[in-house]
This record gives structure tokens, C-alpha cells and sequence, in this order.
């Protein structure tokens, strides 16, 4: 199926998106819980949406909602880094566009625009602790879609 407007299979692209979200929505989960293990700050916002949306709901539901809101922003992000990817290849490294992209969304969604949502400070205000641990896990999302979409890219 091609849209009309891009000419762009969608199926190939959303099964793409869907696998790689998924990859890497697993693979950032050992560095957050890590990173909780030793007691940083880490995915204050997934939690933070899940008890807007949902905070009535009973621990074991909200935790289950919150892993699945993980994996429903992973996949939903993978798109835009996919078609980055098709567009810089051969030109610019997959890892570093995947990098580029894990620290922008991150620079974006969770140290800008979050924080303004819910009128908190940046997390540049609080300091290199509480900014590096995240940076870190949306740069191995970023790395993760860059790594196991090479087959998809080259086609």
C-alpha cells in the first residue's frame, strides 16, 4: 500500500517501526533499571503520564499500563529515525544518525518540552546527574535502530 501523497510503502514501514520500537524499547530497559538500581533519577515521565492518565488505577494495572506506554512511545518513535536513516545512508554512519537522534528526542521530548508540560525544572537545572542517565538510555534507542534496521535501511 503507497500513500499518495509520499509514495511510501506503509506496511514495510510500520512493520519496520514495530520491530525495531520494540528492540529497542527492550533494550533501553537494563540501562534505566541500572541506573534506578543506583538510585538515579530515570523515566520520571512515563511514570508521571501513567498516573495522569491513570492513576486511579490499582499498582499491578498502572505498572502493566506503564510498560506498555514504554513500548507504544518506542515503536511511535521509531518512524522519523528510520526514515533518517533511509535518507543519510551512505553518507552519514547509522550509528551516529542513530545517536544524533536518541540525544535530540531526548534533548526535545524529555529534558524540554516534558518538564514544560508539567511545569517541572529541566532537567539541565537539576544537574549532569539527573541529565545523563536518560541521555543515555534514549542514545541506546537511538544506537539499538540504528543497529538492527540495517536491512530495512539498505533496501
Amino acid at each position: 500500500m503507497h500513500t499518495a501523497v509520499t509514495g511510501v510503502a506503509i506496511v514495510p514501514w510500520a512493520k519496520e517501526a514495530l520491530r525495531s520500537g520494540l528492540i529497542a524499547g527492550l533494550a533501553m530497559i537494563p540501562f534505566g533499571m541500572a541506573f534506578r538500581a543506583m538510585g538515579y533519577r530515570i523515566n520520571e515521565y512515563g511514570l508521571k503520564v501513567v498516573d495522569t492518565l491513570f492513576g486511579h488505577a490499582p499498582g499491578g494495572a498502572r505498572f502493566a499500563l506503564f510498560v506498555g506506554e514504554h513500548f507504544l512511545i518506542s515503536c511511535l518513535a521509531a518512524p522519523p529515525l528510520l526514515l533518517a536513516l533511509r535518507a543519510t545512508r551512505g553518507r552519514i554512519s547509522a550509528l551516529l544518525t542513530g545517536a544524533a537522534y536518541g540525544a535530540g528526542f531526548y534533548a526535545a521530548v524529555n529534558s524540554l518540552a516534558l518538564p514544560w508540560l508539567y511545569g517541572d525544572p529541566t532537567p539541565w537545572q537539576l544537574g549532569w546527574p539527573v541529565v545523563y542517565p536518560s541521555l543515555t538510555v534514549h542514545l541506546v534507542y537511538g544506537l539499538s535502530i540504528a543497529l538492527t534496521s540495517r536491512g530495512f535501511v539498505r533496501r
